[in-house]
């Protein structure tokens, strides 16, 4: 699988998300979209980032974006985090890393000196058509979200 380059157009995809059922790309037909891979759900930077988009997400609605939040975690374990930090867009489940594998952000990480395979955190903006305008990876989530919104504008 080709990891896609910016200015190429995505291949449809769907997913299980939370609150049930699968959320497809196909959902977001002729609006952008921004899709952000994050490690983990519940914790302290990841968190902070879904906050982030949520405390926005009014304005990018407005600059007619849609918004997914992607990691391995389970339908189960995203709906709690969708409730307790009241987020007001899909989190899509990929345990199977199809859609990780085909944005190329599953890296070498390394905790307490252990090293794990893991989501490195990656934010990717495609246009109404479906084609990737921009990327961020290796994502610091303070400022993170407004930069995205900013680059969402422009287009």
């Amino acid at each position: 699988m080709t990891t896609p380059k910016i200015g190429s157009k995505i291949k449809d995809f769907s997913l299980p998300s939370s609150g049930g059922g699968t959320w497809s790309s196909k959902d977001a037909a002729s609006r952008k979209l921004v899709i952000y891979f994050y490690p983990k759900d519940m914790t302290s930077g990841c968190t902070r980032e879904s906050q982030d988009f949520r405390d926005l997400y009014s304005a990018f609605r407005k600059a007619g974006v849609d918004i997914v939040g992607v990691s391995r975690d389970s339908v189960k374990s995203h709906d709690k985090f969708t409730e307790k930090e009241k987020l007001p867009f899909p989190l899509l489940s990929d345990e199977d890393e199809r859609l990780c594998n085909l944005f190329d952000v599953i890296h070498e990480k390394s905790l307490y000196g252990r090293k794990y395979l893991g989501i490195e955190r990656s934010t990717f903006l495609l246009d109404g058509t479906g084609i990737l305008r921009r990327e961020w990876r290796k994502v610091k989530v303070p400022g993170h979200a407004e930069e995205v919104l900013e680059a969402a504008k422009s287009l």
